[in-house]
Protein backbone atom coordinates (compact mmCIF):
# COMPACT_ATOMS: atom_id res chain seq x y z
CA UNK A 1 0.00 0.00 0.00
CA UNK A 2 3.29 2.44 1.27
CA UNK A 3 4.56 1.58 -2.14
CA UNK A 4 1.21 2.54 -4.27
CA UNK A 5 1.06 5.77 -2.63
CA UNK A 6 4.30 6.21 -3.12
CA UNK A 7 4.00 5.94 -7.01
CA UNK A 8 1.54 8.62 -6.87
CA UNK A 9 1.98 11.90 -8.54
CA UNK A 10 1.14 15.15 -6.47
CA UNK A 11 -1.71 15.69 -8.17
CA UNK A 12 -3.38 12.17 -7.35
CA UNK A 13 -1.91 12.54 -4.28
CA UNK A 14 -3.71 15.65 -3.91
CA UNK A 15 -7.17 14.19 -4.91
CA UNK A 16 -6.75 11.19 -2.92
CA UNK A 17 -6.04 13.48 0.20
CA UNK A 18 -8.79 15.90 -0.85
CA UNK A 19 -11.61 12.73 -1.12
CA UNK A 20 -10.79 12.37 2.32
CA UNK A 21 -12.63 15.28 3.66
CA UNK A 22 -16.10 15.50 3.87
CA UNK A 23 -16.59 19.00 4.45
CA UNK A 24 -14.41 19.77 0.96
CA UNK A 25 -16.55 17.58 -0.56
CA UNK A 26 -19.71 18.80 0.29
CA UNK A 27 -18.39 22.07 -0.12
CA UNK A 28 -17.54 21.55 -3.57
CA UNK A 29 -20.51 19.55 -4.01
CA UNK A 30 -22.78 22.72 -2.83
CA UNK A 31 -20.86 25.25 -5.10
CA UNK A 32 -21.58 22.70 -8.02
CA UNK A 33 -25.33 22.52 -7.13
CA UNK A 34 -25.03 26.63 -7.01
CA UNK A 35 -23.16 26.99 -10.61
CA UNK A 36 -26.03 24.23 -11.43
CA UNK A 37 -29.23 26.44 -10.23
CA UNK A 38 -27.03 29.70 -12.09
CA UNK A 39 -26.91 27.71 -14.67
CA UNK A 40 -30.64 26.10 -14.89
CA UNK A 41 -32.41 29.37 -13.59
CA UNK A 42 -34.91 30.24 -16.93
CA UNK A 43 -36.15 25.97 -15.77
CA UNK A 44 -36.41 26.49 -12.08
CA UNK A 45 -38.18 30.20 -11.83
CA UNK A 46 -39.99 32.63 -14.24
CA UNK A 47 -38.02 36.00 -14.07
CA UNK A 48 -39.16 38.15 -11.70
CA UNK A 49 -40.92 41.21 -13.04
CA UNK A 50 -44.28 43.40 -12.76
CA UNK A 51 -46.78 43.36 -10.09
CA UNK A 52 -48.65 40.58 -8.07
CA UNK A 53 -51.31 40.60 -6.00
CA UNK A 54 -50.33 38.28 -2.89
CA UNK A 55 -48.04 41.42 -1.32
CA UNK A 56 -45.74 40.29 1.83
CA UNK A 57 -47.35 36.77 2.11
CA UNK A 58 -44.76 34.15 4.55
CA UNK A 59 -43.70 31.39 2.48
CA UNK A 60 -46.41 28.88 1.74
CA UNK A 61 -46.63 25.90 -0.68
CA UNK A 62 -47.26 28.23 -3.48
CA UNK A 63 -44.45 30.77 -2.94
CA UNK A 64 -41.54 28.64 -0.86
CA UNK A 65 -39.87 31.97 0.15
CA UNK A 66 -42.48 34.42 0.50
CA UNK A 67 -43.29 37.39 -1.49
CA UNK A 68 -42.13 41.01 -1.30
CA UNK A 69 -44.01 44.22 -1.06
CA UNK A 70 -44.65 44.58 -4.72
CA UNK A 71 -45.89 40.44 -4.71
CA UNK A 72 -42.70 38.96 -6.52
CA UNK A 73 -41.80 35.40 -5.25
CA UNK A 74 -38.56 35.62 -3.53
CA UNK A 75 -37.81 32.12 -4.23
CA UNK A 76 -37.68 33.64 -8.26
CA UNK A 77 -35.55 36.54 -6.89
CA UNK A 78 -32.97 34.30 -5.11
CA UNK A 79 -32.78 31.75 -8.41
CA UNK A 80 -32.26 34.71 -10.15
CA UNK A 81 -29.66 36.39 -7.59
CA UNK A 82 -27.72 33.40 -8.08
CA UNK A 83 -26.62 33.92 -11.43
CA UNK A 84 -25.76 37.40 -11.24
CA UNK A 85 -23.91 37.09 -8.29
CA UNK A 86 -21.87 34.16 -9.21
CA UNK A 87 -21.28 35.67 -12.77
CA UNK A 88 -19.82 39.04 -11.24
CA UNK A 89 -18.33 37.25 -8.57
CA UNK A 90 -16.17 34.60 -10.90
CA UNK A 91 -15.55 37.28 -13.39
CA UNK A 92 -14.18 39.81 -10.96
CA UNK A 93 -11.99 36.88 -9.22
CA UNK A 94 -10.88 35.67 -12.83
CA UNK A 95 -10.00 39.21 -13.69
CA UNK A 96 -8.54 39.92 -10.60
CA UNK A 97 -6.07 36.20 -10.85
CA UNK A 98 -4.74 37.57 -14.42
CA UNK A 99 -3.68 41.04 -13.03
CA UNK A 100 -2.33 39.90 -9.59
CA UNK A 101 -0.28 36.47 -11.40
CA UNK A 102 0.97 39.13 -14.15
CA UNK A 103 2.10 41.37 -11.91
CA UNK A 104 3.67 38.65 -8.97
CA UNK A 105 5.43 37.04 -11.52
CA UNK A 106 7.00 39.92 -12.73
CA UNK A 107 8.18 41.08 -9.60
CA UNK A 108 9.44 37.70 -9.05
CA UNK A 109 11.96 36.95 -12.39
CA UNK A 110 12.71 40.50 -13.23
CA UNK A 111 14.56 41.95 -10.51
CA UNK A 112 14.34 45.18 -11.11
CA UNK A 113 10.27 45.83 -11.54
CA UNK A 114 10.35 43.81 -7.58
CA UNK A 115 10.68 47.20 -5.86
CA UNK A 116 8.25 49.53 -8.07
CA UNK A 117 5.76 47.10 -8.20
CA UNK A 118 6.06 45.89 -4.65
CA UNK A 119 5.52 49.67 -3.43
CA UNK A 120 1.94 49.78 -5.56
CA UNK A 121 0.80 46.26 -4.49
CA UNK A 122 1.70 47.50 -1.09
CA UNK A 123 0.15 51.14 -1.65
CA UNK A 124 -2.56 49.22 -3.33
CA UNK A 125 -3.30 47.35 0.36
CA UNK A 126 -3.46 50.41 2.58
CA UNK A 127 -5.77 52.16 0.94
CA UNK A 128 -9.68 51.81 2.36
CA UNK A 129 -11.28 49.45 -0.20
CA UNK A 130 -14.60 49.80 0.94
CA UNK A 131 -15.22 53.56 0.71
CA UNK A 132 -13.16 53.81 -2.88
CA UNK A 133 -14.87 50.84 -3.95
CA UNK A 134 -18.35 53.28 -3.18
CA UNK A 135 -16.74 55.96 -4.94
CA UNK A 136 -15.66 54.61 -7.89
CA UNK A 137 -19.21 52.65 -8.13
CA UNK A 138 -21.06 56.04 -7.76
CA UNK A 139 -18.84 57.81 -10.26
CA UNK A 140 -19.47 54.75 -12.73
CA UNK A 141 -22.71 54.24 -12.85
CA UNK A 142 -23.96 51.49 -11.63
CA UNK A 143 -23.94 48.15 -13.94
CA UNK A 144 -22.84 44.81 -13.65
CA UNK A 145 -19.64 45.51 -15.85
CA UNK A 146 -18.91 48.39 -12.95
CA UNK A 147 -19.23 46.22 -10.29
CA UNK A 148 -16.68 43.90 -12.00
CA UNK A 149 -14.49 46.33 -12.86
CA UNK A 150 -14.65 47.70 -9.61
CA UNK A 151 -14.30 44.75 -7.38
CA UNK A 152 -10.86 43.46 -9.59
CA UNK A 153 -9.66 46.40 -9.42
CA UNK A 154 -9.47 46.22 -5.65
CA UNK A 155 -8.77 42.64 -4.99
CA UNK A 156 -5.44 41.71 -6.79
CA UNK A 157 -3.09 43.12 -4.55
CA UNK A 158 -3.69 40.39 -2.38
CA UNK A 159 -3.56 37.58 -5.63
CA UNK A 160 -0.24 39.71 -6.35
CA UNK A 161 1.36 39.12 -3.21
CA UNK A 162 0.86 35.33 -2.87
CA UNK A 163 1.91 34.71 -6.51
CA UNK A 164 4.91 36.65 -5.89
CA UNK A 165 5.90 34.28 -2.79
CA UNK A 166 5.15 31.22 -4.54
CA UNK A 167 7.54 32.17 -7.68
CA UNK A 168 10.42 33.93 -6.01
CA UNK A 169 10.87 29.99 -4.82
CA UNK A 170 11.31 28.78 -8.15
CA UNK A 171 12.87 31.32 -10.06
CA UNK A 172 16.27 30.43 -8.17
CA UNK A 173 15.79 26.54 -9.38
CA UNK A 174 18.35 25.06 -11.39
CA UNK A 175 15.79 24.09 -14.33
CA UNK A 176 15.62 27.88 -14.55
CA UNK A 177 18.95 28.76 -14.74
CA UNK A 178 19.16 25.74 -17.43
CA UNK A 179 16.38 27.05 -19.23
CA UNK A 180 18.61 30.51 -19.12
CA UNK A 181 21.64 28.94 -20.05
CA UNK A 182 20.15 27.21 -23.04
CA UNK A 183 18.76 30.42 -24.34
CA UNK A 184 15.21 30.03 -23.32
CA UNK A 185 13.32 33.70 -23.38
CA UNK A 186 11.83 35.26 -20.71
CA UNK A 187 8.40 34.63 -22.15
CA UNK A 188 9.12 30.84 -22.18
CA UNK A 189 10.32 31.13 -18.68
CA UNK A 190 7.58 32.43 -17.49
CA UNK A 191 4.82 30.06 -19.60
CA UNK A 192 6.83 26.61 -19.06
CA UNK A 193 8.03 26.93 -15.42
CA UNK A 194 6.90 29.93 -13.13
CA UNK A 195 3.34 30.08 -14.47
CA UNK A 196 2.61 25.86 -13.88
CA UNK A 197 4.25 26.49 -10.52
CA UNK A 198 1.97 28.68 -9.19
CA UNK A 199 -0.80 27.29 -10.21
CA UNK A 200 -1.93 25.41 -7.22
CA UNK A 201 -1.74 29.16 -5.07
CA UNK A 202 -3.84 30.64 -8.18
CA UNK A 203 -6.47 27.96 -7.15
CA UNK A 204 -6.81 28.67 -3.70
CA UNK A 205 -7.03 32.28 -4.37
CA UNK A 206 -9.71 32.02 -7.45
CA UNK A 207 -12.07 30.13 -4.76
CA UNK A 208 -11.48 32.91 -1.90
CA UNK A 209 -10.99 35.76 -3.93
CA UNK A 210 -14.40 34.61 -5.68
CA UNK A 211 -16.22 34.13 -2.21
CA UNK A 212 -14.77 38.15 -1.54
CA UNK A 213 -16.24 39.34 -4.91
CA UNK A 214 -19.55 37.76 -4.10
CA UNK A 215 -19.59 39.92 -0.44
CA UNK A 216 -18.35 42.70 -2.64
CA UNK A 217 -21.17 42.68 -5.02
CA UNK A 218 -23.90 42.26 -2.35
CA UNK A 219 -22.75 44.82 -0.37
CA UNK A 220 -22.22 47.60 -2.95
CA UNK A 221 -25.79 46.33 -4.30
CA UNK A 222 -27.28 46.70 -1.23
CA UNK A 223 -26.10 50.18 -1.19
CA UNK A 224 -27.94 50.68 -4.41
CA UNK A 225 -24.99 50.79 -6.43
CA UNK A 226 -25.88 47.44 -8.55
CA UNK A 227 -27.56 47.01 -11.82
CA UNK A 228 -31.40 48.09 -11.17
CA UNK A 229 -32.11 46.08 -14.23
CA UNK A 230 -30.79 42.78 -12.76
CA UNK A 231 -31.10 40.87 -9.69
CA UNK A 232 -28.61 39.68 -7.74
CA UNK A 233 -28.79 38.74 -3.48
CA UNK A 234 -27.75 42.56 -2.71
CA UNK A 235 -30.14 43.87 -4.89
CA UNK A 236 -32.55 41.45 -3.18
CA UNK A 237 -31.38 42.97 0.32
CA UNK A 238 -31.40 46.75 -0.92
CA UNK A 239 -35.18 46.43 -2.43
CA UNK A 240 -36.11 45.03 1.35
CA UNK A 241 -35.04 47.50 3.33
CA UNK A 242 -35.85 50.20 1.10
CA UNK A 243 -39.75 48.81 1.45
CA UNK A 244 -38.78 48.65 5.18
CA UNK A 245 -39.71 44.80 4.84
CA UNK A 246 -36.45 43.94 7.08
CA UNK A 247 -38.65 44.21 10.20
CA UNK A 248 -42.06 43.31 9.12
CA UNK A 249 -40.99 40.39 6.57
CA UNK A 250 -38.01 38.18 7.37
CA UNK A 251 -38.13 36.37 4.96
CA UNK A 252 -37.07 38.78 2.13
CA UNK A 253 -33.83 39.09 3.52
CA UNK A 254 -33.26 35.36 5.05
CA UNK A 255 -33.43 33.71 2.51
CA UNK A 256 -31.21 35.82 0.03
CA UNK A 257 -28.43 36.14 3.36
CA UNK A 258 -28.65 32.82 3.34
CA UNK A 259 -27.43 32.45 -0.43
CA UNK A 260 -24.53 34.39 0.74
CA UNK A 261 -23.78 32.85 3.99
CA UNK A 262 -24.13 29.34 1.92
CA UNK A 263 -21.54 30.64 -0.95
CA UNK A 264 -18.96 32.69 1.42
CA UNK A 265 -18.36 29.59 3.88
CA UNK A 266 -18.69 26.93 1.20
CA UNK A 267 -15.78 28.95 -1.11
CA UNK A 268 -13.49 29.37 2.32
CA UNK A 269 -14.19 25.30 3.36
CA UNK A 270 -13.23 24.10 -0.34
CA UNK A 271 -10.08 26.41 -0.31
CA UNK A 272 -8.92 25.26 3.65
CA UNK A 273 -9.66 21.45 2.43
CA UNK A 274 -7.81 21.78 -0.96
CA UNK A 275 -5.08 23.96 0.68
CA UNK A 276 -4.88 20.83 3.42
CA UNK A 277 -4.73 18.59 0.43
CA UNK A 278 -2.18 19.97 -1.50
CA UNK A 279 0.32 20.54 1.61
CA UNK A 280 -0.29 16.69 2.77
CA UNK A 281 2.32 14.36 3.77
CA UNK A 282 1.46 11.16 4.12
CA UNK A 283 3.43 9.15 6.71
CA UNK A 284 6.13 6.82 6.03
Amino acid sequence: MTAVVTDLTPRQRTWTAFRRNPLGLASAAILLALAVIALCAPLIAPFPEGYGEDTFQPPSAEHWFGTDDIGQDVFAQVIWGTRVSMAVGLSASVLAIVIGLVVGICAAYFRRLDTPLGVLVDLSLSLPVLPLMILVAALAGPSVRTLVVVIALFSWPEVARVVRSSAMAIVPMPFVSAAKVIGGSAFWIVRKHLVPGVVPVVGVSVVLTTSRAVLAEAGLSFLGLGDPNSWSWGTILHKAQQSGALASAWWTTLFPSLAILLLVLSTTLLSVAYNDARNHRSAS
